[in-house]
């Protein structure tokens, strides 16, 4: 059971994390959802091809990203001991869990250098998808979504150098799984009840409970890692 601690913790931090996908993403899904055709954009029915193809589309870059990190994960643990590695890594993704709490919770932005450094990238892939515009087809809303996985974001790369501790490439592709998995219902539900996400983004009190959360992961994370010691 404690061996499927860490996607439990992984699909909770997504889902947590909504306060922060509502505020950084809900523009994009609305920008998304008004370069459908217009046939489309009335009915959730019509909309729900284009919405699922967006987010498969990022669920697989971020499967992706999970197995580019798991395995240079592997190759920075054959740097060291294998225990001394292992409680370096998790005492590294266990500080990053407490940074995105206080990240989450509005009280200390630091992670936000760390997207300024993932906007580097982001400028290279962000003409790709102006080219895709407007989004005629779920296979095009697909694409798109390939590319929104990429977007600078503290909250997924937080959640990447956990990957970097999972263990190798499966492991940290499956622990990106899980946490997209835990962001699904959020995203979906931005252009259904865009006014009550809006509300409860700027909800502190919701604010708060979420990075408080993220935080109690973040130090049993670390606890994990002594307790190697």
């Amino acid at each position: 059971m404690e061996s499927l601690l860490p996607y439990f913790s992984a699909f909770i931090v997504g889902l947590l994390g909504g306060v922060h996908c509502i505020g950084m993403c809900g523009g994009i899904v609305s920008a998304l959802t008004l370069g459908l055709p217009e046939t489309s954009r009335g009915s959730v029915t019509a909309q729900l091809p284009f919405q699922l193809a967006y987010n498969l589309g990022r669920l697989i870059s971020y499967v992706i990203a999970g197995a580019i990190m798991g395995g240079l994960g592997v190759l920075l643990a054959g740097m060291l001991p294998m225990q001394m590695a292992q409680q370096a890594l998790l005492m590294l993704a266990g500080l990053f869990m407490i940074l995105l709490g206080f990240y989450l919770a509005g009280w200390w932005m630091v992670l936000n250098r760390v997207e300024r450094l993932g906007g580097v990238l982001w400028r290279r892939l962000e003409p790709m998808g102006r080219q895709l515009m407007p989004v005629r087809s779920p296979t095009r809303a697909f694409a798109i979504g390939m590319l929104w996985g990429w977007v600078p974001c503290g909250l997924v790369y937080t959640m990447l150098i956990n990957a970097v501790s999972s263990g190798g490439a499966l492991q940290g592709a499956g622990l990106m799984f899980a946490f997209a998995l835990g962001t699904l219902p959020n995203l979906l539900a931005i252009g259904l009840l865009a006014g009550a996400a809006a509300r409860l983004a700027r909800s502190q009190t919701a604010r708060r409970v979420a990075g408080i959360t993220v935080m109690l992961f973040g130090i049993y994370t670390l606890w994990s890692a002594i307790r190697l010691g």
